[in-house]
């Protein structure tokens, strides 16, 4: 066994929580305590660690961003689908006449009660609107523009 070095050995204290958490670490790798331990020692004393955190912390960072950009989008297309509804509602929908008005505001608790039930269940199980826009989207391309 020429070229190998004798390791130097040392005694550390340890809470028994950590020491408990390196032996299950340890039996889950198959690995000596020891290996792990010196392994982890070479990571937190290595000159590129602070480069690793870092990285890491700007992949995350980038993530965050991507995500918060998606919201971003989202939000925006909302907005606009409730202001082209409301724009195309107020445009073709004539005002009552007040006979008709009443009768229409005594049954606003009713039909309004059930538009939300009809968009809770949509939220918990239906495609999302972004998810619809996409896949019409998609078709329209593939149709060469043609709707069927």
């Amino acid at each position: 066994m020429a070229g190998r070095t004798k390791k130097a050995q040392i005694s550390v204290y340890l809470e028994s929580d950590i020491m408990d958490m390196l032996a299950h670490y340890a039996a889950q790798r198959d690995q000596s305590m020891s290996l792990i331990a010196q392994a982890a020692i070479a990571s937190f004393l290595s000159p590129d660690s602070a480069e690793r955190q870092e990285a890491a912390l700007a992949r995350r960072l980038g993530q965050i961003d991507r995500r918060l950009a998606r919201l971003e989008r989202d939000l925006g297309i909302s907005t606009e689908a409730f202001a082209t509804f409301i724009r195309f509602w107020l445009a073709t929908t004539p005002a009552l006449p007040e006979p008709a008005a009443q009768a229409a505001r005594a049954k606003l608790s009713e039909r309004y009660a059930a538009y939300t039930t009809a968009l809770g269940r949509r939220l918990a199980k239906g495609p999302q609107l972004r998810q619809e826009i996409v896949e019409d989207v998609s078709q329209l391309e593939g149709d060469g523009g043609r709707r069927s």
